[in-house]
């Protein structure tokens, strides 16, 4: 049975996203951060599939937990598509548990994968705010604004090689039309 943390371990703080669940301790690999609770929907009573909020954690196809409840502290784990935690789903007990798969350090922020039918719902339409996430788009803006300025650097480039390639044609034009009209005047 792997170990359970203490309420100590953990404090709800300001993150990126809004609010987060910030480790207060040292957090070991394996360990059960907190469990996800609140009331137990059952799907086949069609008033439960009119709650709109995002903190339904859906059990199997008949059982969800609506997590909505101030004392459960769990909501406040933000997604992460590269996550320091892992729901440990229980379906015959109807619990949730939220366990480390990585060391967490004090001051770190405890996230976990929602899971690709949360994700295509609720953030891939705003996009993805995790911290991988974002390093990616950073990436990518620094890429693209690297390739643009190669592109407006070898436009300038070109440009400024056709415009002095112009003006050497021009010169030469105007010298030899020059000079002919002087050896024409003279002969």
């Amino acid at each position: 049975m792997p170990a359970i943390a203490s309420s100590k371990s953990y404090r709800v703080g300001r993150s990126k996203t809004g609010l987060g669940l910030f480790a207060t301790k040292p957090i070991k690999k394996g360990t059960r951060i907190i469990r996800y609770f609140g009331p137990i929907l059952d799907s086949r009573i069609p008033a439960h599939d009119e709650i709109e909020n995002k903190y339904l954690f859906e059990l199997n196809g008949r059982w969800t937990i609506d997590g909505s409840v101030r004392k459960n502290l769990a909501r406040y784990i933000n997604h992460s598509c590269r996550p320091n935690a892992e729901s440990d789903v229980r379906p015959r007990e109807r619990k949730v548990f939220i366990k480390a798969i990585k060391n967490i350090e004090p001051g770190d922020e405890i996230n976990y994968d929602y899971g690709t039918d949360y994700f295509k719902a609720y953030l891939k339409p705003i996009g993805c705010k995790c911290e991988s996430c974002e390093k990616k788009r950073k990436k990518l803006r620094a890429e693209a604004r690297a390739e643009a300025a190669k592109v407006k650097a070898r436009k300038a480039k070109k440009a400024g090689a056709k415009s002095s390639t112009t003006k050497a044609v021009k010169k030469r034009l105007n010298g030899t039309h020059f000079a002919g009209k002087a050896g024409r005047g003279k002969a």
